[in-house]
């Protein structure tokens, strides 16, 4: 019951946000971050109306995914090891992580070896925070048109995780910055790197995201609650 009570009240402010700089509610997909909670949860997501999943950690997804894998579409929105990259094909259709060139080698060599693809978004660390992952905007261009040569990977976006922060307002022009980025490679006009979607935005700024052009959002807390 909370959980339905929880997507309804973050639909309205999907909406509200979208009017507010007058965007088509639609345009915005939510991705449920399900990498805190078990199975019987990630259920009741899917049983709720929302089908696209949201998992972080290899470990902690594939035990799931084995008892629910045929049901939803699941993307990894977490850092990926190179090593890892074989328990991933074949059950996630979306990685919103490709965030180095030896990653991107590797999935496309596992991915050709399956006769599969994947849809992939450029992960960017517009913020250029130390911690995080992510290639810096100046490395963007050179990233993606390198990425593109890759058969089995499909770009279908940019990626971006802004800082942690009381105030959503202060992370404006970091989602800001990503929707210029995608302009700046869509100037390009390369077959292979179209990039219509933007993947960013989380429970504590996804609004702003919305007003500034996410076409995706990560939503856990608001959601499903904290973590377990």
């Amino acid at each position: 019951m909370q959980l339905q009570q929880n997507w309804k009240l973050v639909q309205q402010r999907i909406i509200d946000s979208c009017h507010r700089v007058d965007r088509n509610p639609n345009d915005v997909q939510v991705v449920a971050v399900t990498k805190y909670v078990d199975v019987d949860t990630t259920q009741a997501v899917l049983d709720s109306g929302l089908n696209q999943i949201g998992e972080s950690k290899v470990q902690d997804a594939v035990p799931k995914w084995k008892q629910i894998g045929d049901r939803g579409v699941w993307h990894f929105i977490g850092h990926l090891q190179r090593n890892k990259v074989k328990e991933i094909i074949g059950r996630f259709q979306y990685l919103h992580s490709l965030d180095r060139w030896s990653l991107a080698q590797e999935l496309d060599k596992r991915l050709k070896q399956r006769g599969e693809s994947m849809k992939c978004f450029l992960q960017v660390n517009v913020a250029q925070e130390k911690q995080k992952n992510g290639i810096y905007s100046h490395e963007l261009k050179d990233f993606a048109l390198d990425v593109a040569n890759l058969s089995s990977i499909e770009i279908v976006g940019l990626m971006t995780m802004a800082p942690l922060t009381p105030n959503s307002e202060e992370v404006r022009p970091v989602f800001r910055e990503l929707k210029r980025l995608q302009h700046e490679l869509q100037q390009l006009q390369h077959p292979q790197i179209k990039v219509p979607h933007l993947s960013m935005g989380m429970s504590q700024d996804f609004e702003v995201a919305i007003e500034e052009g996410a076409t995706w959002v990560r939503l856990g807390s608001v959601l499903v609650g904290k973590r377990s």
